[in-house]
This record gives structure tokens, sequence and C-alpha cells, in this order.
């Protein structure tokens, strides 16, 4: 029997309670998940690839199915390097879904083999994006309960060095 192999792309910068919530999930339907950091032209980051690639190894220790990997083309083509049947977004809210979907339907023109799979988030995390978790930060807000506690003072540490 082949494996079901899903791959979860990002940005990932950095990593939020809701994006754990996603791969945890993930990875409970898949024999392996590969949790991905893409690179958006139109994007600037706060954490290098490498970086953001380290700080989600820190929070899937316990999700033994689940690698972590950088890729900077199509995701279309990575999805049918790794063999992947799948790849799985989250959705916050229908503003994302419009975005999601053309992106969904694109990929599978380029790779008719792989799917695309939405979750919803949780409820508690529905208003959650790393680019809000940076601004609180900047201002010196409390982003405990949205940051993964392993790799909360990295991040508290990155956005207080820019200032």
């Amino acid at each position: 029997m082949n494996k079901r192999i899903a791959v979860c792309p990002g940005s990932f910068d950095p990593i939020t309670m809701g994006h754990l919530d996603i791969i945890t999930r993930a990875a409970a339907m898949f024999d392996e998940l590969i949790v991905v950091v893409m690179n958006n032209a139109s994007k600037k980051y706060t954490f290098s690839p490498s970086e953001r690639k380290q700080m989600i190894e820190k929070c899937v220790t316990d999700l033994p199915n689940v690698k972590v990997d950088i890729d900077d083309g199509l995701l279309a083509d990575y999805a049918a390097e790794q063999n992947a049947c799948a790849i799985v977004k989250g959705l916050r809210a229908m503003s994302d879904f419009e975005y999601e979907f053309q992106m969904a339907l694109t990929n599978k023109k380029l790779n008719p083999n792989v799917e695309t799979l939405f979750l919803t988030t949780s409820a508690q995390n529905m208003y959650l994006s790393s680019s809000m978790v940076k601004q609180i930060a900047d201002m010196g807000g409390d982003v405990s309960d949205f940051l993964p506690e392993v790799i909360h003072d990295d991040v508290l540490k990155r956005i207080s060095s820019k200032n």
C-alpha cells in the first residue's frame, strides 16, 4: 500500500498556534505530512527560511510523521517531487477562501495527481495571523497565547531587536 503523503505549505513567519492546530490535525489524517516553508516574493519576512524551518521543527517534535522542508519553487512541482496526494491549507475566514480556491485550481491544473484539502481553523484562532502576532509583539503586547511556548522567546527577541 502506498503511503499517503500530504504537503502543508506556508510562509510561517513565524509559526503560530493557528498553524500548529492545522498541522496537528493534518498529521492525524496522513501517513506523512511535510510542512514546507515557502517564499512569497510579495512578502517581507522577519525570519529567514532556515530560521522558520528550525522554529517549526521545535514545535512538531511530538508529531513523528511530520517532516519540515524549505522550497522556493512551484508548490505543484514540489508536491509531485514528494509523491504527495494532497496539499493541506488552513482557512481562517471567507476572505481566505477566494485566494486559496484560485490557488487550488491552479495547482490541480499544474499537477492533476494532487488534491487540495481545506481545514477550517479552530474558533479561537480565526483572527490569528503571523502578521498580527508580529504587530502585537512589536507594540509590546502579550503574544503568549498566540505562539507555541517553545519559540515564544525567540520570536520576541527578534521583534524587539528590530526596534
